[in-house]
């Protein structure tokens, strides 16, 4: 925890001078808030000094559920010091949706922000995005202490691919590549149009899949640049996709690539999808395409296209920046898009919801059931990437999905009885579960979720930290069987 908490005072130093270089005021503010991080992560890390090093699985999962909690509200004092956010539970929301890449937001006005906060802000998503634990993980060993089980417990997506041996050594390729793309996407939006400050934050919150944008509009006010919302595109893509494919791809073995059962038909379902939405929106789009997307500078087909390809991807990935409303589409599409808040993206990315690899692993496995009901004594392995899936693994994620899927009834039951309408409670709990950020109703992409009452965004925290640590991190730690003592 100390550890952790040090590295979030670090982080937050590069705020202090992003707010120095700007003079927006609150440089004091957030260099109080740095010290008292760190202060906090010193007398932590003292205090245990004499302990012995051993993280076995149970102190795994400890330590990556309290961690992200101590981080979330170390995170927001930069808000609560300046006052960008005087709300403690304001605050928090803010800053869990930052560490967990939700990009959900209570701000109403994100213009008049500090720029030192605006750009903490998008730093907790590039922290949250590879993970806080991955992080440490590279940093544990010089202090003697193990990091298999922090990975298995932090790492998203069903299986933990190690790129090297070591696990440390895994960690620090994996964020060497995530640092490499975080700075090409600068360079790219910056020679594109955008502003330096724009093109470095929305840099850190396009490959965490955050959705944090330091406009009102979002990536909807560069409509009239299509050229930035393509390269938006194409990172949000890469952020989906499991970052052990990008090493892959850097080591010359794109054949590996393009044989991964999860990426081809995540690039399916990314395409399919645009196709379905780029034809309804051009011809049955409830409202003009003047409306979707102003002003038109390629012509309506590709305004279309693009609007239709941004949020598609938008939404698989869990990024969450919007360049339309679209749920002023037509009907059918406002469905369709509820519907991909369940997919997400790829294991070993940094997105969030159930993950392609565990959708194909659970059509595989319902396929060989109706197989197994004519040829009952056959034996029927389910495959993937050309390897039989053990039963385990497959349990574990037929375990995960109902998990998941009552995560989500009882998360929206909640929200329906705090006030909100059907619509509004339904999207904010899968949003917030599968770390989204824009929803439905009055949590739409237009609005934002001021509009909770206090126990309403403590919840949609609570579902957004979940659903970012894979659930069983979190809700194991709150059945009896895990205190027990053996």
């Amino acid at each position: 925890m100390g550890l952790l908490l040090l590295c979030n005072g670090g982080f937050m130093l590069t705020a202090v001078l992003v707010s120095w270089f700007y003079k927006d005021g609150v440089t004091l503010d957030i260099l109080g808030a740095a010290f008292i991080t760190l202060f906090v992560g010193v007398a932590f890390m003292f205090s245990t000094r004499g302990h012995r090093k051993e993280v076995k699985k149970r102190e795994g999962y400890i330590i990556v559920t309290f961690g992200w909690i101590f981080m979330a509200l170390s995170g927001s004092l930069p808000y609560l010091i300046s006052e960008a956010i005087p709300s403690f539970t304001d605050a928090f929301f803010e800053t869990m949706s930052g560490y967990t890449t939700t990009g959900a937001t209570i701000l109403n006005d994100i213009e008049s922000i500090p720029k030192g906060i605006l750009f903490w802000r998008s730093l907790t998503h590039w922290i949250g995005g590879m993970g806080i634990i991955v992080l440490a993980i590279a940093i544990l060993p010089f202090l003697g202490i193990g990091g298999m089980q922090l990975f298995a417990a932090e790492a998203p997506g069903p299986s933990a691919d190690k790129v090297k041996p070591r696990i440390s050594d895994t960690a620090k390729r994996l964020w060497l590549i995530y640092v490499s793309y975080t700075a090409a996407e600068t360079i790219l939006l910056k020679a594109a149009g955008m502003s330096f400050f724009d093109a470095i934050n929305h840099s850190l919150s396009t490959l965490s899949t955050g959705g944090f944008s330091t406009k009102n509009a979002s990536l909807a006010y560069w409509n009239d640049q299509p050229i930035i919302q393509y390269i938006i595109i194409l990172f949000m893509f890469l952020a989906g996709a499991n970052f052990v494919l990008s090493y892959y791809s850097f080591k010359g073995k794109v054949q590996k690539v393009l044989h991964d059962d999860e990426f081809k038909w995540y690039f399916v379902f990314i395409g399919a999808f645009t196709v379905v939405a780029s034809l309804l929106i051009y011809f049955k789009a409830d409202v003009s395409l003047s409306q979707i997307a102003h002003p038109m500078v390629w012509g309506e087909a590709e305004s279309a296209f693009r609007h239709a390809l941004f949020q598609v991807v938008s939404v698989i990935t869990t990024t969450g920046f919007v360049s339309a409303d679209y749920t002023l589409w037509t009907p059918f599409l406002t469905i369709f898009f509820f519907g991909m808040f369940f997919l997400g993206g790829s294991a070993g990315s940094t997105a969030g919801g159930v993950k392609v690899m565990r959708h194909i692993i659970m059509i595989r496995n319902s396929g060989i059931e109706f197989k197994r009901a004519l040829h009952p004594n056959a034996i029927l392995p389910v495959r993937f990437n050309g390897k039989s899936v053990r039963k385990g693994v497959t349990f574990n994620i037929l375990g995960f999905f109902i998990l998941y899927m009552l995560s989500f009834i009882i998360g929206a039951v909640v929200l329906g009885g705090l006030g909100l309408d059907f619509s509004t409670a339904i999207g904010g709990a899968a949003s917030s579960l599968g770390n989204v950020g824009p929803a439905f109703g009055a949590l739409g992409p237009v609005n934002n979720y001021d509009m909770l009452p206090d126990l309403g965004k403590w919840w949609t925290a609570f579902l957004m930290m979940i659903g970012r640590l894979e659930l069983f991190t979190v809700l194991i730690i709150l059945t009896p069987y895990f205190w027990r003592k053996r």
